[in-house]
């Protein structure tokens, strides 16, 4: 046998930067590690991977395959747009006769590492590779020839000590058929990976890991979701949002309306979060594009996240109010996309923000609206957690968040919201629709702002005449916090007092 190799401390990258994030740089070099998780979870495709990733830094790597064939696994990789050159794939599927559970067949002997058999001739492939890495997809065979949990959890401690002492850092990929948690396997792995796949009642499979064990190592606890793209499974690591602290410009932004900015008391304050809450048609998103807009035109980097509406329809809006983001757009100072919450995971989004600022440099995001970002989660239970930890990172760089939230209903107490995330936000910003001279108005007034003072009065909110006008104080206006405000002074006066600036 070969004299043991000593283990070193060195993280070896596992070939996804997102798991890499998640392991704290990589898995720890020479060890045995388990990969769960049930048929479609992508094991296959991160065992590739990591594989791959070892190929090119020149390093032997081994592929050992005991259910699929090899032509199987090119075709994996082929539908990636991968060449395995480069990695040794060995096909060993044992035959019918063996895999019979009656025949209680044993892969090696129970008192000695060395292999016997069909086992050998693994053990023989890794002496002539002399892989640094291995993944072994998958253990339900060797499970099957085991035939009892004795031997079984006697030839994975063989197959450890074999690996082990050549330095070999090694994948196990197994389909939990012993059992939702093989308490065999789990005990004697060095680390244990676990992928799970959430079916939806609509829209796509949400997929997402944690890692359930590392000896010796520190990682990111938790739930991470990830998806499998063609290019390779892609992980998005649950955000923590005090690990990514900045420093923050002291001067507010400004939304282009100086009414507006006045009820703020001078204009929103970087690094902070605002919530415009409010009834379906109250304005809330065509004054998110207004900050969005005057902040692009302004030369900062602004992205808009629309849940709801298409973006051709907001542009077209945009346009009818003399805030055309069209062509913010073309000269790559606006971003906007368009979120569809049936297909995404809440990892996949926030990634995507994380990523139009850190690699964009965006100063402004929006939003709209946390109730399509709500519908993309699995249960509402985590919608706060995950929104204080987006709103903590925002805040840390030093972006301005606007967050949308609409209302159910459209007048009166009645009206309901589906999650309460006013707590969460620094500033909020509430519209209403109030009732003057047989006619239907907008209004809008700034009801919290944590960073410094701002104007109590209540406004009215008018988008007519190709612009948005924001008007003087309503000073005969009663009854916002009831959900129904009511004019009660007289027509001319309110009319007078429409008539200022934008």
């Amino acid at each position: 046998m070969s004299m043991a190799i000593q283990v070193s401390d060195q993280a070896v990258s596992s070939g996804i930067q997102g798991l890499d994030d998640v392991l704290k740089g990589g898995f720890p070099r020479g060890h045995f590690f388990l990969v769960e998780g049930e048929p479609g979870a992508g094991k296959t495709t991160l065992g590739l991977q990591f594989l791959m990733g070892g190929r090119n830094l020149g390093e032997p790597v081994l592929y050992v395959t005991l259910s699929e064939s090899e032509p199987e696994i090119q075709k994996v990789a082929r539908s990636h747009g991968w060449s395995l050159e480069g990695v040794t794939i060995y096909e060993f599927i044992p035959a019918e006769g063996v895999l019979r559970p009656e025949d209680r067949y044993s892969a090696f002997h129970p008192s000695d590492i060395e292999f016997q058999d069909s086992m050998q001739n693994i053990l023989t492939q890794v002496e002539r590779v002399k892989p640094t890495r291995i993944v072994l997809d998958s253990l339900s065979e060797i499970r099957l020839l085991a035939g009892d949990p004795l031997r079984y959890r006697r030839q994975i401690l063989a197959l450890k000590t074999f690996f082990t002492n050549r330095g070999c850092t090694v994948l196990l990929l197994d389909d939990r058929t012993g059992g939702v948690q093989d308490g065999q396997l789990q005990s004697i792995a060095h680390g244990v990976l676990m992928l799970e796949r959430i079916p939806r009642d609509y829209g796509g499979t949400r997929r997402r890991l944690q890692i359930a064990k590392m000896r010796g190592t520190v990682y990111r606890e938790g739930y991470h979701d990830y998806l499998i793209n063609t290019g390779g499974v892609e992980v998005y690591p649950r955000l923590i949002a005090a690990e990514h602290r900045g420093d923050i410009a002291q001067d507010p932004i400004s939304s282009g309306l100086p009414h507006l900015d006045v009820l703020w008391g001078g204009g929103i304050d970087r690094g902070t979060s605002t919530l415009l809450l409010g009834p379906a048609g109250s304005g809330k998103s065509s004054i998110a594009l207004s900050y969005a807009v005057t902040a692009a035109k302004a030369g900062e980097y602004t992205s808009l996240f629309l849940f709801e509406e298409l973006t051709n329809l907001a542009c077209k809006r945009g346009a009818g109010l003399g805030l055309d983001p069209r062509p913010l757009i073309e000269a790559d100072r606006l971003h906007m996309e368009q979120i569809d919450p049936a297909e995404l995971s809440p990892g996949e989004f926030i990634q995507h923000v994380r990523d139009t600022v850190d690699k964009r440099g965006a100063r402004v995001v929006v939003i709209d609206s946390l109730n399509g970002f709500m519908n993309a989660m699995p249960g509402e239970a985590h919608l706060a957690l995950q929104m204080h930890e987006l709103l903590g990172f925002l805040n840390h760089r030093g972006v301005v968040s606007i967050l949308v939230l609409s209302q159910a209903g459209l007048m009166g107490s009645g009206m309901s919201q589906p999650v309460d995330l006013s707590y969460l936000a620094d500033n909020v910003m509430l519209f209403r629709y109030f009732e003057a001279s047989g006619r239907v108005r907008k209004a809008l007034s700034v009801v919290k702002k944590r960073s410094g003072a701002h104007e109590d009065t209540i406004r009215e909110l008018i988008m007519a005449d190709g612009c948005i006008t924001i008007g003087e104080a309503l000073s005969g206006f009663r009854g916002v916090l009831t959900g129904v405000p009511t004019w009660v002074g007289n027509d001319q006066e309110l009319r007078g007092k429409n008539g200022s600036g934008r």
